[in-house]
Formats: structure tokens, C-alpha cells, sequence
């Protein structure tokens, strides 16, 4: 200290040097200031980390009961309602949407298989060119911006509504003659329909323009998490002329292969977040199960109804959140 310092000075000098001044002071350095004076507002507060999942559960479980009726996938429901409503990122909706078209199709497949309604021979060729094309379909999906991919995804899930809507579905369709390749393959069966207790025999026919449709439905499918069972039901119904509730049961077997592919990707890049996928999973797949026992008893228009709704609302809200009109 100078000695020419006044009196109070040195007591000044003498306060600071105190090691309880130096500690009190460095936590004053700690604490936030604030930008600007306003009005004391009470914080909001926080929601409990479980909620969630909880609402993740829930949601996914009413989701299983009417995708396996109505043969679109968990998938095709999960993404834009959850990416819609909830506060995550896309690309884990889009993540665990695969893994979600999984479970429920793995869920609900050992029941269709063993109701006739799912044939193995029709399923897995169309589900090889599918799940080929997923890959290539999960890697353009996450090389693409969000707000890209949220703006494509709405116009698609409103085009599935479109679809849905004009396209008029036969219960039996009549297939006068099968094609070659069909009948190379064996693509035929029977199976009992538990509303009415008849045995329905069933073949197909334009199965090469089929095995190119899926192809293409593999790379939507892979892109955009959804699972694509909204396109494997007119392929399988109205092009190849499969029964109606076959279709829906071949069409989640077809999902399990293709979805499992596409999300090998997602799982690479790190794009699978267990608090998403976890409650969604099991949720699904409880739901599922509950669904393909609809199957048997359900009129298929009842759900399609239901199904039609949703997507109608989910694909609005995806599309203006993509736009950036709805945050």
C-alpha cells in the first residue's frame, strides 16, 4: 500500500484483500444479469421428465389398435402425429417411426400367419425389393434438411388421404387367370373370414408391375420413417388382387422386413433415441396385438374411416410446421 494513501482508503484496501470479500465477490461474478427491468413473472413450470414418455406410451398403444386393421403400419400414423405434436427432432421421429413399423408388424405377424391372413410367399418377395430400397430411401432422407423433409412429408401423408379416399376396395376381388410369374412362385392360399365363416381361395395376377411398385415404396418408406403400408394395400388389393384382409395382413409382414432394413441406417447415424423409441415400441406392440384380433371382426371401413381422420390432421400440421406457419 502507498504511503500516501488516505486513511480511508487503506480500510477499503484492507476490506478487499479479506479471503471471505474475494470469495463473496467471485460468486457476484457468477450470478446472471438480467438484460432488461420488467415485471416479476412467476417461471412456468416444468413438466416431470416422465411425461413424455408416458404420452408417447399412450399414444402409440390407441395407434397399434387401428394400423394392423387397417394395414398402413404404425409408422404411417407415428411420424407425422408425433413428430407434429411432440418437441423432437424429425430425425429421431423419423427413427423410432421405423422401429415402431417394426414392432407393431412383429407384434401382430404371428397371428396373421397363423389365421391365413398373411401368406409367406406373396410377402417376401415384394418385402426383398422393399427392404433393398429402403436403405437408399433412409440415406437421401437424412442427407435432406428438416424443414424439407417436414414440408414433403406433409404433402405426402395428405396424398395418402387422397388416395384413400378414391380408391374403391374389393373385399374379393376376381382374379380370373394368374400370371406366370405367380404361379412360378406359388403365390396362392385360402383363408377363413371370421366375419362372415367363409373360405376364401386366392391368387394373383400383374405381379411384375407389383415387384417394381415396391421397389419405389421402399425408398418413401426408408425416407420418411413411415413404413409405406399406406401404398402396400392398393398395390396388393387393387393391382394384384389379393383379398382385402389379406392384404392388410401381408402388408405388415412386408413392413417387418423392409422397416428393419431402413432402420439400420437411422441406428448408424445415431438417430435412434431409446426415451422415444422404448415407450413407442411397447405401447405399439400391445396395441398391435389388440388390433389383429380387430382383424378378424372389424369391418376394414370403420377403421379406414378412423385412419383417414388422423392423416387428414397429422398431414395439415406436418405441412404447416414444415412451411413454418404452425411451429
Amino acid at each position: 500500500m502507498n504511503d500516501t494513501a488516505t486513511p480511508k482508503q487503506r480500510r477499503i484496501a484492507h476490506f478487499l484483500a479479506r479471503p471471505g470479500t474475494r470469495t463473496a465477490l467471485a460468486l457476484l461474478l457468477l450470478l446472471p444479469i438480467p438484460v432488461h427491468a420488467g415485471p416479476s413473472v412467476l417461471p412456468a413450470m416444468p413438466l416431470a421428465w416422465w411425461f413424455w414418455p408416458l404420452a408417447l406410451f399412450v399414444t402409440c398403444f390407441f395407434i397399434g389398435i387401428v394400423a394392423v386393421p387397417a394395414g398402413i403400419g404404425g409408422g404411417t400414423l407415428f411420424v407425422p402425429i408425433i413428430g407434429g405434436f411432440f418437441p423432437f427432432h424429425l430425425d429421431f421421429v423419423r427413427g423410432a417411426g421405423l422401429m415402431v413399423a417394426l414392432a407393431s408388424s412383429l407384434a401382430a405377424g404371428p397371428m396373421l400367419l397363423r389365421g391365413g391372413l398373411a401368406s409367406l410367399r406373396l410377402g417376401l418377395p415384394l418385402a426383398l425389393l422393399a427392404s433393398i430400397s429402403s436403405i437408399a430411401g433412409a440415406l437421401l432422407g437424412l442427407a435432406l434438411p428438416a424443414a424439407a423433409v417436414e414440408t414433403a412429408l406433409g404433402l405426402i401423408v395428405l396424398g395418402i388421404v387422397v388416395l384413400m379416399l378414391m380408391s374403391r376396395k374389393s373385399e374379393y376381388p376376381d382374379v380370373a387367370q394368374p400370371d406366370r410369374l405367380s404361379s412360378a412362385l406359388g403365390i396362392h392360399g385360402i383363408f377363413i373370414d371370421g366375419a362372415s365363416g367363409r373360405a376364401i381361395d386366392w391368387q394373383v395376377h400383374r405381379t411384375p408391375t407389383g415387384l417394381l411398385l415396391f421397389l419405389l415404396i421402399g425408398v418413401v418408406g426408408g425416407m420418411f420413417g413411415i413404413g409405406a403400408g399406406w401404398a402396400n394395400m392398393p398395390v396388393l388389393n387393387l393391382l394384384m388382387g389379393v383379398p382385402l384382409k389379406v392384404s392388410a395382413g401381408t402388408s405388415g409382414l412386408v413392413l417387418s422386413l423392409a422397416s428393419s432394413s431402413a432402420a439400420w441406417v437411422y441406428l448408424n447415424r445415431g438417430a435412434v433415441l431409446p426415451m422415444i423409441v422404448v415407450p413407442s415400441v411397447v405401447g405399439m406392440m400391445l396395441g398391435a396385438r389388440i388390433g389383429a384380433r380387430l382383424l378378424h371382426v372389424l369391418k376394414g371401413s370403420d377403421i379406414r374411416k378412423i385412419v383417414i381422420a388422423l392423416l387428414l390432421f397429422a398431414g395439415i400440421r406436418a405441412l404447416l410446421k414444415g412451411l413454418g406457419v404452425w411451429a
